[in-house]
């Protein structure tokens, strides 16, 4: 007679204990918490040590704080191996370091003996993260799990992990995907930060500050309709991808350095340009790994 199963409810009945991470997974996730109190601290010493606390420096600090979250969210997708941890931690790790990079520099003078130290730990620390995301290869293989969904089966509806409909995306794309998102909040903050400029009474800029609001708006729609045509093969999109890059430089740096001078144009505008880089990046390594599958498949027998 076949055993009979007990069911997960009734008693005695002891759960199998859950797969121990691999060692590298394990210290990804410590360099990760370690990597989010570091943000956290090295903010607070630059905000300790700044020569002034306006309103700019107020934002820049709030924003780069945010990111603590962004390296909390980062450490739920390693512990559930999703496979997006992998240009999510990229694209989080470099903007960090812009971030926090442009608040240690103050605008006469040198930075802080402390800032200073505390800026290359956070900078070492993100290296670490990136490092172990793309080149351990038990990294690699655990984060290769899909988002669960609503799918349905011969019993009906489930919500279950099941990979996407949509055909297998190349990483370079997902680069791409994950840095053109940034571009609506690395506009904004520059935007926020210019209203001091109303303040100062330049009304007269107040046309200019709500159209960079609305086209920091417009950026976000139209972001997210050119990665959902990109993430399906269509090769349009990666060229829209393209002018709405060129597009969001050609707003966003002639208003950092008018509204804001040469150092808000260095301390905002810099973030924003390497987000552009790191996503026409991606879209020249997804062209080129096509490619390569292209001519490979040409010179089989």
């Amino acid at each position: 007679m076949a055993a009979v199963d007990p069911g997960p409810d009734r008693p005695g009945t002891v759960r199998p204990a859950a797969p121990r991470l691999p060692s590298p997974v394990r210290l990804l996730l410590w360099l990760l918490v370690a990597t989010a109190a570091a943000t956290v601290v090295v903010d607070l010493l630059n905000w300790q040590y700044a020569a002034e606390h306006d309103f700019g420096m107020a934002v820049r600090s709030g924003w780069t704080l945010l990111r603590t979250l962004g390296f909390l969210v980062l450490v739920w997708q390693v512990r559930r191996g999703r496979a997006s941890a992998r240009p999510f931690g990229l694209i989080l790790a470099v903007t960090t370091v812009f971030a926090v990079g442009r608040l240690i520099v103050p605008r006469t003078g040198v930075p802080p003996l402390p800032g200073i130290a505390g800026f290359c730990l956070l900078a070492g620390l993100c290296l670490a993260v990136v490092w172990l995301l793309y080149r351990s290869t038990t990294v690699g293989g655990h984060l290769v799990r899909y988002s669960a969904r609503l799918v349905r089966d011969g019993r009906g509806l489930a919500w279950r992990e099941a990979p996407p409909k949509r055909p297998p995306v190349a990483g370079g794309l997902l680069v791409a995907r994950v840095s053109a998102f940034t571009y609506p909040p690395l506009m904004l903050v520059p935007a926020l930060v210019s209203v001091e400029v109303l303040l100062d009474g330049r009304l007269v800029a107040t046309p200019v500050v709500l159209g960079w609001f609305a086209a920091a708006l417009a950026t976000s729609y139209l972001v997210l309709l050119v990665s959902f045509f990109m993430l399906r093969g269509s090769r349009w999109a990666r060229g829209l991808l393209v002018v709405v890059s060129l597009g969001v430089l050609a707003v966003d740096l002639p208003l950092c350095w008018w509204l804001l001078g040469v150092d808000g144009l260095i301390r905002d505008g810099v973030p924003l340009v390497v987000a552009v880089v790191l996503a026409f990046y991606g879209v020249w390594r997804a062209g080129r790994a096509e490619r390569a599958v292209v001519d490979s498949a040409a010179d089989a027998p």
